[in-house]
C-alpha cells in the first residue's frame, strides 16, 4: 500500500510540476533549444459534419484515444477493457456466473445504460448484440453493442463524444456516441504476440500461482490500390483465454447419509436408483430398505446410535406408531448432513465443489477489413466489415450430491455444470461517396449480424435419469440490422464559413429466438413420456423430490418462446454549422425518425463554441434525444412450466405483444425521450503542450425500460389473478417503461507532452464524476399498477444497479516517457466505491432494513510497462496490469454463496482478477 501511495503522489506531483512550469513558461520567451513543443493538435469528426477540427475547437467534448500507438504499451487487448482503463466517463467489467454477459462486458458511458451510447464504425451504425443483459449485472435489462467482436489491433484511434447527439445520429446516442476508426495503413505487415497471466496469491481458488493465462495474436496488412490513394488493409486476430478461479472454499453442506449408503452400494455393484423412478409409486420398497440397512453398515463414522436407528426403520416417510409416539421414516434419518466424513471417505476436500468464479474460459478469432478504391478524382468506392467468431465457456451453480437436481446414479459426486456460447458476428459496409458541384455526397448499405448459441455442457436432464445426454442444444438469439444512409454537406462562404448538412436512413431490423432441442427444455414423468401434469407420476430421488426437466443451469428456449420478428424506421435530419465571426460558433441540428412498431420522434440539438482568448473557449450544448426500444426487448420471452397448486403453471419473462401482457393491459413499449445540457471551457498553453478540458453535464430520461421483478400470482391485484389463472401463469416479469431519472456529472481533462534532448513525454490526467437517480413516481399501469407492487416494478436491487453499482467518481493519471527505443508507461486508475445489490445486515446490529446494502471501497489499479524496440523491425513489452494486485472489498457472509463470491458480481469497477503480468512481441516487415 505505501508503494501504491509513493507512485501515485510521484504522478501528481510531477504532473503539478510540469504545470507550473508550464505557466512560467507561457508568460516568458522560449530560449532556443530548450524545449521542443510539437504544435500540431489531434483534430476530431465525431460531433460535426463539417468535416475535421481540433479537439479544442469542438462545440461538444470529444476524447480521442490513439489505439495504434498505444497498443504497444497497454496491458488490455479488448476495446472494453482499454476503454475502462484509460477513459474514467467508459465503465466495462468482465462479468461472472452470469450466463452470456459472462462472454460479453456490458459497456457505459457516463454512468447511463450500455444501451444508451451509440457505436459507429468508421462513422456507420454498428449493430447491437443478439443477448439481452436479463442477470444481476450492470445494466440489467439492456442490449448493448458487442465491442469485444472488433479486434483493437484493426483500430487506428476511437473517438468518444461525450454529449447527447440522438439529434445527429439518431436512436441510443443519449449518452454519446463512440467512433471506431479502422486502420488504413499500407506497405507492411505489423503484428504482435502476446502472452500473460495472473500471477496473484488468489489465483487457482485462494491457492495461489498462476491462472487465468492469455495468448494473442495479432496480425495487420496493407497495401496500395492504384496510384490515387486507393488501399486495402486486413486484421487478422486470435486469442486463448483460460478462465481465472475465484472461489474461496466451499462451505455449505454436501453429502448427506443417503448418499453415503448408495456410494457403498455402488461399489458393490448395487445402484440403487436404478430400483425405482417413483419412489412414492415402486412396488419393490422392501428390496430398497432392505440394501439401505445392509450397506449402512459399511458407512464406517455412523454412530453405533445412529445406525440402530436406520436398521429399524422400515418406513421412508415418519409415521406416527400405535402408542402415538412420532417415529422418524429412513426420509428424514437420510438426511443427515455428513459432508465431512464422508469427503475424507471419498478422498476430497471442499475445494473439489467450489464454482468457478472468474473470468470464463474463451477462445476468439476475428478478422476485418477496410478499403478505399478512388474511381475518379472525385469519387471513390469503399468498403469494411469483419467476421468474429467466439467460443466462451463459464461455470454455473455447482449441483451437489443432496440436491434433487443432481442424478447421483450418473454423478455421485455432483457436478459443475458449463454453459458454451457461440458468438458469431458478421458486418460488411460499402458505399460510394465523393464530391458534385461543391456538395459531399455518401451513399452507403451496412449491414451486421450477431449471434448467441448456447450450448449446455457437463449437465443432464435430470427428469430423464439415465437416458439423460450430458450435453445439449439449448438454442440461441440472433439479431440482424441493415442500414442504408445517404448524406450531402456543402460548405458556403457566409460570414466566416457556413456547412449544410442533411440526409435521411434506413434501417431494418430482425430478432430471431430458436428453439433449443426438445430435451433441453421438456420434463419427463416416471414412464419416460412428457410429463402431462400428474404429480402422481413424477420421477423422483430418494427422499421422493421431483427431478427437474430440462438441461441443469440454463434450460433452452422452447418452441413457445421461438420468435422471428422484423420492424424498420426512416429517417430524415439537417444540420447546419456557422461561423458567426472567427470566435463564435453556432452548430444546429433536427432529426425526424419514423418507426414501424412505436411511431415517431422529432429531436434537436443546439451547440455552440465561444472564443473568448485565442487558447480559451467556452462551449455549451442543449439537445433533445430518445432511444427507440430495442427490438429484442419488445419480443424477448423465455418460460418455464412449474407445477403449483395441482396444475401446470408458467413463470418466466413474458414479452411485451404477449397475451399476458394484453390482458393486464401492460402499455406497449415506446421510447425513451431525453433532454440534455452540458458546459464547458477548453484552454491551451501553447508553449508547453498543456491543455485543459472541463464541461458539466445534465441528462434527463423519461420513460426509461427496466425489466421488472417477478409478479407471482399471490401478490398482484384479485383482477389481475383471474387473468393469470386463465393462462395458467403464477410468475412473470415484462419489459416496460418503468422509470425516469436524472444523471449529473462533471468531465475534467488534462493533457501535456513535451520533447526535450530527445525525451518525448505524454501526460494525461481525467476525472469523471457522475451521478444518476430515479425521480419522480414509477409508472406502474394496468391491471398492476398499485403502490404495493412498485417494489416489483423497480426493486431495491434494480436501483443499486442503475444508481451505485458503478463507480461515480474515476480518475485516471498516465505517463508515457520514450527516449530513443525505449518506452516506458506508468497510469493510475481511481475507482469510487460502489454498492452490492444484496439486502442484507451490513452493519451487523441483527435488522435487515429493505434498503440496507454493503459498501464496497474505492482502489487505485497501477499499471507499468517498458518497451523496447531492438531494431526497426522487432520489439518487446514487459508490464504489469494491477501491479500491486489489488482486490475489491470482499463480499459480508450473507452475500458469499457458502464463500464461493469472494467479491462482489453484481458491481462493476475493475474485475476480480488480480495482479496480470504480460509479454509482447512486437513486429513489422
Amino acid at each position: 500500500m505505501r508503494n501504491k501511495k509513493t507512485i501515485l503522489s510521484a504522478s501528481v506531483l510531477f504532473f503539478l510540476g510540469v504545470f507550473t512550469y508550464g505557466q512560467e513558461k507561457d508568460s516568458a520567451s522560449t530560449k532556443k533549444g530548450s524545449v521542443k513543443t510539437n504544435n500540431v493538435e489531434e483534430v476530431v469528426i465525431l460531433g460535426s459534419r463539417a468535416g475535421a477540427r481540433s479537439k479544442t475547437d469542438s462545440p461538444v467534448p470529444v476524447d480521442v484515444f490513439n489505439l495504434k500507438e498505444a497498443s504497444v504499451v497497454l496491458p488490455q487487448s479488448n476495446i472494453g477493457q482499454i476503454l475502462n482503463a484509460i477513459a474514467p466517463s467508459f465503465t466495462s467489467t468482465v462479468q461472472t456466473n452470469s450466463d452470456g454477459t459472462d462472454h460479453l462486458d456490458p459497456a457505459q458511458l457516463r454512468g447511463l445504460g450500455p444501451d444508451q451510447v451509440l457505436v459507429l464504425v468508421n462513422g456507420k451504425r454498428r449493430h447491437t448484440s443478439a443477448l439481452v443483459n436479463v442477470n444481476g449485472t450492470p445494466g440489467r435489462g439492456t442490449v448493448g453493442t458487442d465491442l469485444n467482436a472488433i479486434p483493437s489491433f484493426a483500430l487506428n484511434r476511437i473517438e468518444v463524444l461525450r454529449d447527447g447527439a440522438a439529434a445527429q445520429y439518431g436512436s441510443d446516442a443519449i449518452a454519446g456516441v463512440m467512433n471506431l476508426e479502422l486502420k488504413r495503413d499500407t506497405g507492411k505487415l505489423t503484428g504482435q504476440i502476446s502472452y500473460g497471466g495472473n500471477l496473484t496469491p488468489t489465483a487457482n481458488d485462494h491457492t495461489g500461482n498462476f491462472d487465468g493465462q492469455n495468448i494473442q495474436l495479432d496480425l495487420n496488412y496493407g497495401t496500395k490500390i492504384g496510384t490515387k490513394g486507393g488501399f486495402f488493409n486486413i486484421t487478422w486476430s486470435s486469442q486463448f483465454r483460460n478462465p481465472t478461479y475465484r472461489a474461496g472454499t466451499e462451505k455449505g453442506p454436501i453429502f448427506n447419509a443417503y448418499n453415503a449408503i448408495e456410494q457403498r452400494a455402488m461399489q458393490d455393484g448395487v445402484n440403487l436408483s436404478s430400483l425405482f423412478t417413483n419412489i412414492k409409486d415402486t412396488p419393490n420398497s422392501q428390496q430398497i430398505i432392505d440394501y439401505v440397512h445392509q450397506y449402512a453398515q459399511g458407512v464406517n463414522y455412523f454412530s453405533a446410535t445412529q445406525l440402530s436407528d436406520i436398521q429399524n426403520a422400515n418406513t421412508f416417510a415418519d409415521f406416527t406408531d400405535g402408542s402415538g409416539n412420532p417415529q422418524k421414516g429412513l426420509w428424514s434419518l437420510l438426511s443427515a448432513d455428513v459432508t465431512d466424513q464422508e469427503l475424507a471417505y471419498r478422498g476430497l476436500t471442499r475445494k473439489d465443489f467450489n464454482m468457478q468464479v472468474g473470468q470464463s474460459k474463451l477462445n476468439n478469432h476475428q478478422l476485418f477489413i477496410n478499403a478505399e478504391v478512388p474511381v475518379n478524382d472525385d469519387w471513390k468506392v469503399y468498403t469494411f466489415g469483419g467476421y468474429s467468431l467466439r467460443h466462451g465457456t463459464s461455470g454455473g451453480f455447482y449441483r451437489k450430491p443432496r440436491e434433487s437436481r443432481t442424478f447421483t446414479a450418473l454423478y455421485p459426486n455432483g457436478y459443475l455444470p458449463q454453459i458454451g456460447t457461440d458468438i458469431q458476428d458478421i458486418s460488411l459496409a460499402a458505399g460510394i461517396k465523393g464530391k458534385w458541384e461543391g456538395w459531399h455526397i455518401d451513399f452507403s448499405n451496412t449491414f451486421g449480424q450477431n449471434s448467441f448459441t448456447y450450448n449446455i455442457g457437463n449437465t443432464g436432464n435430470t427428469s430423464m435419469r439415465f437416458a439423460s445426454p450430458s450435453e445439449f442444444d439449448a438454442g440461441g438469439l440472433r439479431f440482424t440490422q441493415n442500414t442504408i444512409n445517404l448524406d450531402f454537406s456543402k460548405k458556403y462562404d457566409v460570414l466566416e464559413g457556413l456547412n449544410v448538412a442533411f440526409g435521411g436512413e434506413h434501417r431494418f431490423e430482425n430478432f430471431k429466438i430458436t428453439e433449443g432441442e426438445r430435451d433441453s427444455y421438456q420434463t419427463y414423468d416416471q414412464y419416460g413420456n412428457i410429463w402431462n401434469g400428474n404429480p402422481n407420476i413424477r420421477a423422483t430421488d430418494f427422499f421422493g423430490q421431483a427431478l427437474p426437466g430440462g438441461s441443469q443451469v440454463f434450460n433452452g428456449f422452447r418452441p413457445e418462446n421461438a420468435v422471428n420478428k422484423n420492424r424498420q424506421s426512416l429517417a430524415a435530419y439537417a444540420d447546419v454549422e456557422l461561423n458567426f465571426t472567427n470566435w463564435l460558433l453556432v452548430d444546429a441540428a433536427a432529426r425526424y425518425e419514423n418507426y414501424s412498431d412505436f411511431g415517431s420522434t422529432f429531436n434537436y440539438k443546439l451547440a455552440s463554441r465561444i472564443k473568448v482568448a485565442p487558447n480559451f473557449n467556452l462551449r455549451l450544448a442543449g439537445s433533445t434525444g430518445f432511444r427507440a426500444p430495442s427490438i429484442h426487448q419488445i419480443y424477448y420471452n423465455v418460460t418455464s412450466t412449474l407445477y403449483t397448486n395441482n396444475q401446470l403453471m408458467e413463470v418466466g419473462t413474458f414479452s411485451n405483444d404477449s397475451k399476458l401482457a394484453e390482458q393486464l393491459n401492460m402499455p406497449k413499449l415506446k421510447q425513451e425521450t431525453s433532454k440534455s445540457a452540458s458546459i464547458g471551457f477548453t484552454y491551451k498553453i501553447p508553449s508547453v503542450n498543456l491543455t485543459f478540458t472541463a464541461d458539466g453535464y445534465f441528462t434527463k430520461i423519461d420513460n426509461r425500460i427496466i425489466l421488472t421483478d417477478q409478479f407471482l400470482k399471490k401478490d398482484v391485484p384479485l383482477e389481475a389473478q383471474l387473468e393469470f389463472e386463465k393462462l395458467n401463469i403464477n410468475g412473470a416479469q415484462f419489459f416496460t417503461n418503468a422509470i425516469d431519472t436524472e444523471t449529473k456529472g462533471v468531465d475534467i481533462v488534462i493533457s501535456h507532452n513535451a520533447r526535450f534532448s530527445g525525451i518525448k513525454l505524454d501526460n494525461n490526467f481525467a476525472i469523471n464524476l457522475n451521478q444518476t437517480k430515479q425521480v419522480g413516481d414509477i409508472h406502474s399501469a394496468g391491471m398492476l399498477k398499485s403502490p404495493t407492487l412498485e417494489k416489483i416494478y423497480f426493486s431495491e436491487k434494480s436501483r443499486v444497479y442503475l444508481e451505485e453499482a458503478v463507480p461515480r467518481v474515476k480518475a485516471s493519471l498516465s505517463h508515457t516517457l520514450t527516449w530513443k527505443d525505449l518506452s516506458f508507461y506508468l497510469r493510475n486508475t481511481y475507482f469510487g466505491k460502489v454498492t452490492g445489490a444484496d439486502v442484507l445486515d451490513a452493519n451487523g446490529d441483527g435488522i435487515i432494513e429493505f434498503n440496507e446494502h454493503q459498501k464496497i471501497g474505492d482502489k487505485i489499479i497501477t499499471d507499468i510497462s517498458i518497451a523496447y524496440q531492438f531494431t526497426k523491425n522487432i520489439g518487446l513489452t514487459l508490464g504489469v496490469n494491477n501491479l500491486f494486485d489489488i482486490y475489491p472489498t470482499k463480499n459480508l457472509p450473507a452475500s458469499s454463496n457458502n464463500d464461493q463470491f469472494v467479491y462482489s458480481r453484481s458491481t462493476s469497477q475493475f474485475g476480480q482478477n488480480g495482479r496480470y503480468v504480460f509479454s509482447r512481441l512486437n513486429f513489422n516487415f
